[in-house]
């Protein structure tokens, strides 16, 4: 190993189950010996790392049917990241200085399998845009709703990671129409003047139902959903005839402290789904294995022609990330959540 390198460096470890949602308190950083990268492996010095509420199902025990292992006390947490290559044997495929991307987040040296590393070029302007959650936006509106032009779309959870690039997806897709929903009234005034929302419901304002019928007094055709609840309920009940429903997230459920993170239960009109023909579909992108290297390549052009924005909080140091993702949790911040280090 490179006598330029530290020999420990620091992670995050979940130090208790917690009881209802995390907090900041459930975890630890802990500093570690870094390991030397034998065959088939490389040191990856970790730059920037999502925080991601998928964690909450993951740490919560119920991880049936996701693709992902549930966390255990005294494991080390983990997620989409992005580094440099910073140690590798000489027969090793990639290179000291190497930019990749892998999925062992959450410390700031990773031991990294060479084949679990992809290796990141030139596609989008800034590596940390590798972090951004609008493959699952752009598989569900390409793959399972099909936007088009005039369509009403209908995005709920629209100031997260998904859903802030969901509508502008849509847009630039045709979209006439894209209305967003959210709960905090910044965020609402950002959607509109940040990200081109026509019109945004917000929780906590009055009934959902009937802000949504208000501003889409015509109905949607296009629903891409990633929070389920009272959200799917009322948007089934503006639904247009034929109207295509894409599930991308359940935070309603996923971030419950009366739920453990695997279930969203919520009660909808099974008369309406038949007689409006409505199609309601689950988005996994394991299930479209071509939608990654299509949306890179969109994303790119539209990042550099200035027609989609990436919201995003960078949050400084890993000391400050169990904070970053109760804070995510809570609904604190705009975008995607983005640990610098």
């Amino acid at each position: 190993m490179s006598a330029a390198l530290p020999r420990t460096g620091r992670e995050v470890r979940l130090a208790a189950i917690p009881e209802g949602l995390p907090k900041q308190e459930d975890f630890v950083v802990v500093e570690t010996p870094l390991p030397e990268p034998g065959a088939g492996h490389v040191l990856v010095r970790n730059r920037h790392f999502l925080v991601f509420p998928g964690l909450r199902t993951l740490i919560g025990g119920e991880a049936d049917g996701v693709p992902l292992p549930p966390l255990r006390s005294g494991d080390t947490l983990f997620g989409p990241c992005v580094g440099e290559v910073v140690a590798a044997p000489a027969d090793s495929p990639l290179r000291t200085g190497d930019v990749v991307a892998h999925m062992r987040g959450w410390r700031e040296y990773a031991l990294v399998s060479a084949v679990e590393c992809t290796p990141l070029f030139d596609a989008l302007p800034d590596p940390v845009a590798y972090l951004a959650q609008g493959s699952a936006a752009y598989g569900a509106l390409t793959r399972l709703v099909d936007v088009r032009t005039n369509d009403v779309v209908f995005v709920t959870g629209a100031a997260g990671a998904v859903g802030s690039l969901a509508g502008q997806i849509a847009r630039l897709l045709g979209a006439s129409r894209v209305i967003g929903s959210t709960g905090s009234p910044q965020k609402a005034e950002r959607l509109v003047s940040e990200l081109g929302y026509d019109a945004v419901v917000l929780r906590g304002a009055g009934s959902i139902a009937d802000q949504l019928a208000e501003a889409a007094p015509e109905g949607i055709d296009v629903l891409v959903d990633t929070v389920a609840g009272e959200q799917l309920t009322a948007a089934l009940g503006v639904a247009r005839q034929g109207a295509r429903f894409a599930l991308v997230g359940a935070l309603s459920g996923q971030l419950s402290a009366q739920r453990a993170g695997g279930s969203a239960p919520v009660e909808i009109d099974a008369y309406r789904l038949v007689v409006k023909g409505i199609s309601l579909r689950g988005y996994s992108g394991a299930d479209h294995p071509d939608v990654e290297k299509e949306w890179i390549g969109r994303f790119g052009e539209w990042l550099r022609s200035g027609k989609i924005r990436f919201p995003h909080t960078r949050i400084s140091g890993i000391a400050r990330a169990p904070l970053a993702l109760q804070e995510l949790i809570e609904g604190r911040h705009f975008g995607a959540v983005v640990v610098e280090l």
